[in-house]
């Protein structure tokens, strides 16, 4: 039994790579944030005179251009400019030189919008904490709080490449 195992499990192993890979599937309604942050970014908002699309998240964001080149998906390689702040203004990091990452391995929120523009578009997203960093402190190599838990982050993006 236990060679018949050993022999099966390289079989089911090719059969299981060969199937069509669906990793590339990714449905942007399905992490929400719940109320009480969407209620909280919504105050924000209106506090700060900013007017922006909902996403159906919860997550906002305003498309300052469109772009023109490829669109991306979950499974796409991304380069991009950007720049992430609090809502006090300030700035917790920033890329002014196009900066690469595979778009399935970052937040919720920049899953969801960046495939809302175009190679050469830019766009802000208003994140709800769900959706961005969550309840815990992020920090710093030093230890220092750089993003305190359940903050709302504001990002700038300009989507320079896509492959």
């Amino acid at each position: 039994m236990k060679r018949l195992l050993i022999l099966l499990f390289p079989v089911i192993l090719i059969s299981a790579c060969s199937k069509k890979n669906d990793v590339c599937n990714y449905n942007a309604c399905d992490v929400l944030a719940p109320p009480s942050e969407v209620t909280q970014l919504e105050a924000y908002l209106s506090t700060a005179s900013i007017t922006a699309i909902k996403h159906c998240s919860g997550m906002y964001y305003s498309i300052d251009a469109a772009g023109s080149g490829a669109t991306p998906t979950i499974c796409s390689t991304i380069s991009v400019k950007y720049k992430a702040q609090l809502t006090n203004g300030n700035i917790v990091d920033q890329a002014a030189s196009p900066a690469s990452f595979q778009l399935g391995g970052l937040i919720e929120s920049w899953k969801k919008a960046i495939p809302l523009i175009k190679t050469g578009g830019k766009i802000i997203i208003y994140a709800p904490p769900r959706l961005a960093y969550g309840s815990e402190d992020v920090k710093d190599a030093s230890g220092n709080v750089v993003i305190p838990g359940n903050s709302i982050l504001i990002f700038e993006v300009e989507l320079v490449g896509v492959s």
